[in-house]
């Protein structure tokens, strides 16, 4: 079945075109989704909403489909799959400071684990007529533009990930005590290595990222509020903007996501999500 890859930014992305991800995937057309994963980070595949079966399979090309940790979201028949329902039923659940909304903090999956997700599969089921795009950050690229003498500085520090952390600005769902027992506070690098193109990027998490070992908080916060403002510069940056049906595949190691959780009250948001198996950061 022929398809298309086209570079849909500069910063980072690739639309994937004419492939039916219903549909068994050919060794050749697998070994390229591969590679443009690797080189685009980002891929976006244009489909009709797949079932969650459907859609377990898809993700199965790419790597190994772990279970995600909050389990009142998982699908009653794959549990590797979660339902994601971002949806405004009413104007009370709108907040007036959508800041307070976790989505719309910049955050990659997973790192208050010691094995984190390398890569996440979302689809779009419903999406509202306007509003609710998510928007990524390429820290590779934010790396490899940083002035040398910051890279020296940085270049071998070490920062613990937590569940929640005060830096973030708005608090994390809280956990029933066997998910408490799973999110003990694990230490990564700072600047973290891709175990397959070898390549370095920032591994900051600024929803779970709390303090730089080593530091005393507020040398730590100093280092990391210069790397934030670093990291959200437009440069960086691409915005999707969702259609029904639409599927992500996007690399944690590489990318931070957050969400414009300014949409319509009423209008469905919601997605279906698979996380896969990573390796311990390096």
């Amino acid at each position: 079945m022929p398809f298309d890859i086209k570079p849909v930014s500069s910063v980072m992305g690739a639309r994937v075109t004419g492939l039916d991800l219903s549909q068994p995937i050919s060794d050749t057309a697998e070994n390229a989704l591969k590679a443009a994963f690797l080189q685009y980070h980002l891929l976006c595949f244009e489909s009709r909403p797949l079932s969650v079966e459907k859609f377990l399979v898809f993700a199965r090309v790419f790597g190994t489909p772990q279970l995600q940790l909050l389990s009142n979201l998982q699908d009653n028949n794959f549990p590797e799959v979660s339902i994601l329902n971002s949806t405004y039923k009413t104007r009370h659940d709108k907040p007036k400071d959508l800041a307070k909304l976790r989505l719309s903090g910049w955050h990659t999956d997973d790192s208050y684990f010691e094995k984190p997700a390398k890569a996440t599969l979302l689809q779009a089921l419903h999406v509202p007529d306007k509003g609710g795009q998510t928007r990524f950050i390429n820290t590779r690229l934010a790396y490899e533009r940083m002035p040398e003498a910051v890279k020296n500085n940085v270049a071998k520090l070490e920062a613990t990930h937590c569940y929640d952390t005060v830096r973030a600005a708005a608090r994390a769902q809280k956990l029933t005590a066997e998910e408490q027992q799973k999110t003990n506070d694990v230490v990564h690098p700072l600047i973290r290595t891709h175990e397959e193109t070898g390549r370095q990027a920032i591994y900051l998490n600024p929803n779970r990222t709390d303090h730089i070992r080593g530091k005393s908080r507020k040398e730590s916060d100093a280092i990391l509020d210069v790397l934030y403002a670093w990291l959200i510069k437009k440069d960086f940056q691409y915005e999707h903007n969702w259609r029904r049906g639409d599927l992500l595949l996007w690399d944690n190691r590489c990318l931070l996501h957050s969400v414009n959780v300014d949409f319509p009250v009423g209008q469905r948001r919601e997605h279906q999500r698979i996380l896969l198996q990573g390796t311990r950061p390096v």
